[in-house]
């Protein structure tokens, strides 16, 4: 008997992100033994370190009737993109594996909100792909390598990001530049929580930067289709794996990368990427850099690295202000973001700026 399983957009998204190779080394969704792995160790069944748990949830009926089946059709739209070959159907304990992977239970906290609301039956295997049409246009490995390699750059510094640029991320990109040859700056447009920059606001303040500003620089820009889980330290190195797979050579992680609220520590992120980098290659080098600020006796963005000036001169690049600012139309003062760059956001209509 065929079973059929319909994917919504974020579990299609997770099938297309493995079968480019975007979440390499997986082939498919994760069985067991590798999801409590993950959960527990942060390590592959194979050993490689891996943060996120990558899993296909299923509801209670149609879990059973794939207990003991082989394969499970998988469609979008109604329409069959593949199929699994099912390893192995588990249940997990959705309580306790949260609190293992963000840190926290509060629900308060977007991603475990997100996570508590779906199905503990799970079902691992490989997924096959047959409508190579949901691939197109698809962030591939490939192509952002093939790319790079035409360029003759050897080291490209990875950049995420779920907002459009401030002057603290041109900061960071800056400094990037300066070590590596070329800068991949690669925003998160997949699901986002409410409150959050729109990918039109994110790629319209992009497009004015690099047309502006960073003219004629070793400079690639693409989205990155995958969802937003605020997992703070771990999500940071799921981050960097994605970016290695598609061919950086470095990382940027600063202040409470893939964080949200006060769940995680300011640094917390690059504390656990010393960790791991202390115990196990994972293929990229991190470049963990302290949060800029701008330094009125300075009169320029620094960090606590080159500037040990009183507080009474530091002026914070908060995200949550200049978003605020933004939404009631307001440019924010040209020391924390480029006047070009807030009016690309200001003019979108409708508060399309803004997630919903």
């Amino acid at each position: 008997m065929k079973i059929n399983y319909e994917l919504n957009e974020e579990l299609l998204q997770d099938c297309i992100n493995i079968a480019t190779g975007l979440f390499y080394p997986l082939s498919g969704f994760m069985n067991s033994s590798d999801y409590h792995s993950v959960v527990n160790k942060m390590l592959l069944n194979n050993g490689e370190v891996w943060t996120i748990p990558i899993s296909l949830d299923l509801d209670y009926h149609t879990y059973m009737q794939v207990v003991e089946a082989t394969t499970l059709d998988l469609s979008y739209n109604h329409n069959t993109i593949g199929y699994m070959e099912i390893d192995d159907c588990y249940i997990v304990n959705i309580q306790e594996d949260i609190l293992k992977i963000f840190g926290t239970d509060d629900e308060n906290h977007p991603g475990v909100a997100k996570e508590l609301k779906r199905d503990k039956y799970r079902v691992g295997g490989k997924i096959v792909i047959i409508d190579e049409n949901i691939l197109n246009n698809s962030l591939d490995p490939k192509d952002t390598k093939a790319y790079f390699k035409s360029k003759n750059w050897n080291t490209i510094a990875g950049f995420q990001t779920r907002n459009p640029i401030h002057k603290a991320h041109e900061h960071l990109q800056r400094v990037a530049l300066e070590v590596c040859d070329a800068l991949f700056i690669n925003p998160l447009v997949g699901w986002k929580k409410a409150g959050d920059f729109s990918e039109e606001a994110v790629v319209n303040g992009y497009n004015i930067m690099i047309k502006e500003y960073y003219t004629n620089l070793n400079i690639y820009f693409d989205t990155l289709k995958t969802p937003m889980r605020y997992a703070g330290p771990k999500e940071a190195i799921f981050h960097a794996i994605i970016r290695r797979n598609l061919g950086c050579t470095h990382f940027i992680m600063g202040r409470d990368h893939a964080g949200v609220g006060d769940f995680y520590g300011k640094y917390e992120a690059q504390e656990l990427a010393r960790k791991i980098i202390s115990n196990y290659d994972i293929g990229i080098e991190l470049l963990l850099l302290s949060e800029p600020y701008f330094c009125t006796k300075c009169s320029q963005i620094v960090s606590d690295k080159t500037c040990n000036h009183s507080i009474e001169y530091i002026q914070k690049i908060s995200g949550t202000q200049i978003r605020s600012m933004l939404a009631q139309g307001q440019r924010p003062n040209e020391v924390f973001m480029r006047p070009e760059v807030a009016d690309s956001i200001i003019k979108l209509k409708d508060d399309k700026f803004i997630k919903g």
